[in-house]
């Protein structure tokens, strides 16, 4: 696989969200030994750049992610992130605390569910609006004084608040949803902020981040889409509203029926141009995510090696300018997303 830059180590381009594999999505398919395997496929391909989160599965995503790195540890670059509590793991119920004695214990749980001696990257999940962001960013900056963990990250935040937290640490990267049918990050006009709510379900703002995917470029910081596929629907495989009652789509606005029937106009055109490259839809929205700049890491999430194998071949899809543009014209999705 082709590489890319992460902080001056280089990493495969295309990444591997692992919260599916514990949490959000048809809990029926959880499969932990086939989890690891996975993961340890996902290495052997090259796909190095491995995403995680505390609040995924509360705590069984990292756990399971620091089984699978047992004696390969080196292979890979690990993110997890803080900044959210869980109070009901089975309906995803989570509150936001950007605390410095948060900040500093989550730090200590991640270290010892993954197994190791230092996180790669660590997020902060979601800004606190009870706590000043510099002060959370404070606490996050003595972590790495410390040597717990290398570099930062934030998620789903505003121009505004990466310049915030810039000036007091370097931000290493941020992760916000971008996909064909979710472009809120690159300031395209009606995107706003994603933020958890305490029943479980997450919201958006009203804020619109700005240009995060070009401020990133500005300041030697890596960008990390999450979601390219559009949860599945830009892959061409879900064509219907049938969905696990623990799945999060089951709730999602673009996915109720006569939403989806209307997007599936989105797919067409993916499906034209994967066409003329012989190449799948699922690669044709990843590659359009990697398009967006040297420095964007997608981390496509699955949990079968079919997937995997058709994911990681995105990394050596070439658009061509007539297939951006035309990826470009797509219409904007029906529902919000979230």
């Amino acid at each position: 696989m082709r590489n890319r830059d992460f902080a001056g180590t280089p990493v495969g381009a295309v990444g591997l969200g692992l919260m599916g594999m514990s949490w959000a999505y048809s809990a029926s398919e959880r499969d932990d030994d086939a989890s690891v395997t996975l993961i340890h496929q996902a290495l052997d391909l090259g796909v190095t750049f491995l995403d995680t989160a505390q609040v995924y599965g509360a705590g069984h995503n990292e756990s399971l992610l620091g089984r699978a790195l047992r004696g390969r540890r080196d292979d890979a670059v690990v993110a997890t992130k803080t900044g959210l509590v869980v109070l009901d793991a089975e309906k995803g119920a989570m509150r936001r605390d950007g605390t410095p004695g948060h900040v500093r214990r989550s730090a200590e749980e991640s270290l010892e569910r993954l197994g190791t001696d230092v996180i790669d990257l660590f997020y902060l999940h979601r800004v606190d609006p009870e706590v000043p962001l510099t002060e959370t960013w404070g606490a996050m900056a003595e972590l790495v004084a410390a040597g717990k963990v290398r570099h930062l990250g934030l998620s789903e935040v505003t121009v505004a608040q990466a310049e915030q937290a810039h000036a007091v640490h370097p931000v290493a990267a941020i992760q916000s949803e971008l996909s064909l049918w979710t472009r809120d990050a690159t300031g395209a006009d009606g995107g706003s902020v994603g933020t958890f709510t305490s029943s479980g379900a997450v919201a958006t703002s009203g804020e619109a981040p700005g240009d995060v995917v070009g401020w990133c470029a500005d300041h030697g910081a890596a960008f990390v889409p999450f979601s390219p596929l559009g949860r599945g629907f830009l892959t061409g495989a879900v064509t219907a509203a049938d969905f696990e009652g623990t799945d999060i789509r089951s709730r999602n606005p673009r996915f109720q029926e006569d939403a989806l029937k209307a997007n599936l106009r989105i797919v067409e055109v993916v499906k034209a141009v994967a066409e003329r490259r012989g190449a799948t839809p699922a690669q044709v929205a990843i590659a359009w995510t990697l398009a967006q700049g040297d420095h964007v890491l997608p981390i496509p999430g699955t949990k079968k090696s079919t997937y995997l194998l058709d994911n990681a071949g995105a990394a050596d899809v070439d658009l061509t300018q007539e297939d951006l543009d035309e990826l470009d014209d797509l219409p904007a999705a029906v529902g919000t997303r979230y």
